[in-house]
C-alpha cells in the first residue's frame, strides 16, 4: 500500500513538473541582466521569478524525485506503529522530510538566482555545480551520509510522543539526504533548458546510490552500478525465459 501510494505521488508529481505551470520549474531572464548584474536586473529577475513560484517548484521535485526513496523508512514505520497511528505517523515523517528540503530549498533558491543573474542563459553555472557534484560523488563524505541513509529509527509507540519521533526521523533523514544529494539537485535547476531530462537522471542516479549496501568512506570511483545490474540481469532473465517456452 505504501509502495503503490509514493509511486502514484511521484508520477502525478512528475506530470505537473512537465507540463510546468507557471514556468515553476524554469527561471525567466530580462534583457536588462544580459548587460551585466546591477539592482534593476535583480528586481526584474524577482519580478519575473518570485521567491514563492521558485520554492514551490523545488518542493515539487523533491516530492516527484525522492518520495519513492522513502519507501523503506516509511514501511519499517509503519510496521513499528499502531495501525490507529499509521498513517499521522508516516505523514509527519514525511513533513519532516520535506521541511528539511525546504529550508535548503530557501538557499538553494537564492543561489541559482544569483547565478542566473551573474551568467543569464548560460552553462557556466551548471558546468561549475557539475564539477563539485563530481568530485564530491566520489568523496568519503558522500560515502558517510549515504551510509547514514540507511539508518532505521524506533519511534514510540504513544501518540503525540511518536508523532514527534516521527518528524525528527524524517527530517533527519532528510538531513543525510541533503550531503549526499545537494549538487545532484542543484544541477537541473541551473541549466538554460533540458532540466526535465536532467531531472529524470538525476532520479535513476540517486534511486541507484541508495539501493547501494553502505561502504567503508574513502576517495574512490565508485558508479553504483547495482540497479542497472539488477535490470540487466533481470532482461536476461526474461529473454531466456521467452526462448525456452
Amino acid at each position: 500500500m505504501i509502495k503503490k501510494t509514493l509511486w502514484t505521488m511521484s508520477i502525478i508529481t512528475w506530470i505537473i513538473l512537465l507540463f510546468n505551470p507557471g514556468n515553476i520549474m524554469t527561471m525567466e531572464h530580462c534583457h536588462v541582466s544580459s548587460a551585466g548584474p546591477s539592482m534593476q536586473s535583480f528586481k526584474m529577475l524577482l519580478e519575473m521569478n518570485p521567491i514563492s513560484n521558485q520554492l514551490l517548484g523545488w518542493t515539487l521535485m523533491v516530492i516527484a524525485m525522492m518520495l519513492p526513496k522513502l519507501i523503506s523508512h516509511l514501511e519499517l514505520l509503519s510496521f513499528q506503529t499502531f495501525s490507529k497511528y499509521r498513517f499521522i505517523n508516516c505523514l509527519s515523517f514525511i513533513l519532516g522530510y520535506l521541511a528539511t528540503w525546504s529550508v535548503v530549498g530557501f538557499g538553494m533558491v537564492w543561489i541559482i538566482i544569483g547565478f542566473n543573474l551573474k551568467f543569464p542563459n548560460s552553462f557556466v553555472p551548471a558546468i561549475i555545480v557539475g564539477v563539485l557534484t563530481l568530485i564530491w560523488q566520489f568523496s568519503p563524505w558522500k560515502q558517510i551520509f549515504l551510509n547514514k541513509c540507511h539508518k532505521h529509527t524506533i519511534v514510540s509507540s504513544r501518540f503525540l510522543k511518536g508523532i514527534y519521533e516521527a518528524f525528527k526521523y524524517g527530517s533527519t533523514h532528510g538531513l543525510y539526504c541533503v550531503g549526499a544529494g545537494w549538487g545532484l539537485m542543484l544541477f537541473p535547476m541551473l541549466l538554460p533548458f533540458g532540466h526535465n531530462l536532467a531531472m529524470i537522471l538525476v532520479t535513476i542516479i540517486m534511486l541507484t546510490e541508495h539501493m547501494e549496501h553502505p561502504r567503508v568512506p574513502k576517495w574512490e570511483i565508485n558508479f553504483r552500478l547495482k540497479f542497472y545490474k539488477f535490470i540487466w540481469y533481470k532482461v536476461r532473465f526474461v529473454k531466456l525465459c521467452n526462448n525456452f517456452f
